[in-house]
């Protein structure tokens, strides 16, 4: 019947996070990236002092609205998550048993700034995966800020 392991994910646990305001396209690729390269992912949604790192943070979605459009995202695509507040930088990535962290373009940084909390709490570093930030249709990358600002198709 074939080989099962030409079917296997590359890793077990995934790390993804972000504000995930407005699931767009943007947050859609990489959280659908992330399934389709692990077994399991821990997503961590951006909460309480973080958000005033934002433009127009006060427009930010609540926190449960955000988690309750991911949550329905990957159930759609049939992702086995578990969905938890981050409120620092690092959130529990640096402590958590996981093997890759998937990232934006933008938010390459955070990856190591991750990998090097890990590393001081004596954990594995994790194999950063790199997706290309998706363009809206005038040719800029979509981003949450903007669809606070104005609507663009996304």
């Amino acid at each position: 019947m074939g080989n099962p392991e030409c079917c296997k994910k590359p890793f077990r646990r995934v790390i993804v996070g972000g504000t995930f305001d407005r699931l767009h396209a943007g947050h859609k690729k990489l959280l659908r990236v992330a399934a389709m390269l692990g077994d399991e992912l821990l997503v961590g949604i951006t909460d309480g002092d973080m958000l005033k790192e934002k433009e127009e943070w006060e427009k930010i979605e609540p926190f449960s609205t955000r988690k309750e459009n991911v949550e329905n995202f990957l159930a759609s695509i049939g992702a086995k998550f578990e969905i938890c507040r981050i409120t620092d930088p690092i959130g529990p990535a640096a402590h958590v048993d996981a093997d890759a962290i998937v990232v934006s373009e933008e938010t390459y940084n955070g990856a190591i700034a991750v990998n090097n909390a890990r590393l001081l709490s004596g954990k594995n570093k994790l194999t950063i995966v790199v997706i290309p930030m998706v363009l809206s249709e005038n040719g800029t990358p979509i981003r949450s800020s903007k669809l606070r600002r104005e609507r663009i198709n996304c």
